[in-house]
């Protein structure tokens, strides 16, 4: 018997492909002219009321034509992105995107595969770039690894693996509360908080995690570490992962890899790697060997979406040890079982995964190498560190700054100082400065404290930077700090 067929049958493609041609058409081209000026853009600006109220609208519930979309678009949502594309951006730690990266993110969208399995160029592709940056990051071709939407996630990853693999018991079957003694990771005081939060998430609470204090330099102290292993093992803990930092968010501080790897070797303890800010260092010609060892880890944890300035978000967990990284994942049921032939045949990216479902990340990356090769990021790297020891410079020539430390790569901490006000005057006066540079969209530091002093704090990772711009953040500080002490 024939069925009866629908009376009307809707799409969400468009009735007129022509008129959405050259609505795509324009996107592109104006998005082309904004990043041809952005220099002469201010970086930030903060809202007014009225784009506030925009965003309040309640859900529509009739469609719009995408130009009338588009123009809403450009009227309350573009100029108030956070900036991070803009040459002046130093806030925090981030890279500045590139077009490229955009262009793979659509064409990615077009694609439309899910990343968690099913025999794909996308699948393929995936793992011929994750292939690329184990061959840049110096790992073994049998070592494994995933893309993530963060550095966050990457390291749960990673912490994930080596909690199962150096429990002592089966932790997917079992649980954590059979774990035949408590465990203990080490990272330094200068560490990120994303590894606090994932022994969190794991179950073994932030008290699993011993902080170790920094040297001076502000990477992790090495005598205290060891000290912190034997002891722990003295009251009875197991002592399972240090957690080294490859380029600190503070100050992109580096700790002694190398000498962790043998401590870790030595002590039978799991050897993981925050390169987040710093991994891919390894990529320049000039100071790849201030993360020398980094290719001993046993994972790692990189961003793609900083140093090598893909669009976010764009990270990856390697594990060394293929199969304890998909121990920790591999998980399939009726509707995932696994085939021999057809569009679910092949392995899954989910075994080594938390996301079943997710978009082809890797593609921005093996997009920007192909377009621009490895040797381009590499100078890129060398230029921001340049460009950070110049910002260094200028600091030490004016008597009314401050330089905090020397850079350890391309992150300069340093603060207006007056010697007549005292040091929580400065931290005001300096808190001051970098919100006035913020809202009137002239460049956009962050700040933090070191060694117990408040500073502004310029995160060179941006590949659009140039000197002239660092030229103009210095008489900028100077400016408002002559202006706020005046007032």
């Amino acid at each position: 018997m024939k069925a009866n067929r629908l009376p009307v049958e809707e799409t969400l493609d468009p009735l007129d492909w022509e008129s959405t041609r050259a609505a795509a058409y324009r996107m592109v081209d104006e998005s082309i002219d904004r990043l041809a000026g952005l220099r002469g853009q201010p970086v930030w600006q903060p809202m007014p009321d009225q784009v506030r109220a925009f965003f309040k609208q309640p859900a529509p519930r009739q469609p719009a034509p995408l130009d009338e979309i588009y123009d809403e678009l450009k009227r309350n949502l573009l100029p108030h992105s956070m900036g991070n594309i803009h040459p002046r951006f130093w806030a925090w730690y981030m890279g500045a995107g590139n077009f490229t990266g955009a262009l793979a993110e659509f064409l990615g969208a077009i694609d439309g595969s899910n990343l968690g399995g099913g025999d794909t160029g996308a699948k393929a592709l995936e793992l011929q770039a994750v292939d690329w940056l184990k061959e840049l990051l110096g790992f073994p071709e049998t070592a494994s690894g995933t893309m993530t939407s963060g550095g966050s996630i990457a390291n749960l990853l990673c912490l994930n693996v080596a909690r199962n693999a150096m429990a002592g018991n089966d932790v997917r079957a079992e649980g954590i509360t059979s774990l035949p003694q408590p465990l203990r990771f080490y990272a330094s005081d200068q560490a990120h908080s994303c590894g606090q939060k994932a022994l969190e998430i794991l179950g073994l609470g932030a008290r699993a995690l011993h902080i170790v204090p920094s040297n001076a330099g502000l990477a992790m102290d090495i005598g205290a570490l060891e000290v912190a292993i034997s002891g722990d093992r003295a009251k009875g803990f197991k002592p399972v992962c240090v957690i080294a930092t490859a380029g600190t968010t503070n100050t992109g501080s580096i700790d002694d890899i190398e000498a962790i790897e043998r401590i870790c070797r030595r002590e039978n303890i799991w050897f993981h790697v925050d390169g987040c800010i710093g991994a891919l260092l390894k990529l320049s010609a000039n100071h790849a060997q201030l993360v020398k060892g980094i290719e001993r880890a046993d994972s790692l944890a990189l961003d793609p979406h900083k140093l090598m300035q893909a669009p976010f978000n764009t990270s990856c967990a390697l594990i060394r040890n293929r199969e304890l990284h998909r121990a920790t994942f591999t998980l399939h049921h009726a509707y995932l079982e696994e085939k021999p032939r057809g569009i679910g045949s092949g392995e899954f990216l989910a075994d080594y995964s938390l996301e079943l479902t997710r978009s082809p990340m890797a593609l921005k990356v093996w997009m920007m190498l192909k377009q621009h090769g490895s040797e381009k990021f590499g100078r890129l790297i060398d230029q921001n560190i340049a460009q950070a020891r110049y910002l260094a410079g200028l600091v030490r020539a004016e008597p009314k700054l401050e330089l905090m430390l020397e850079p350890a790569i391309n992150i300069v901490c340093f603060r207006h100082r007056s010697p007549s006000v005292d040091e929580e005057a400065t931290k005001s006066l300096n808190t001051e400065i970098m919100l006035r540079l913020q809202e009137q969209g002239i460049a956009a530091p962050s700040d933090t404290t070191i060694h117990g002093k408040h500073c502004l704090r310029a995160a060179i990772a941006n590949h659009r930077t140039k000197t002239g711009d660092l030229d103009l953040l210095v008489e900028a500080v100077l400016k408002l700090g002559a202006e706020i002490l005046g007032g």
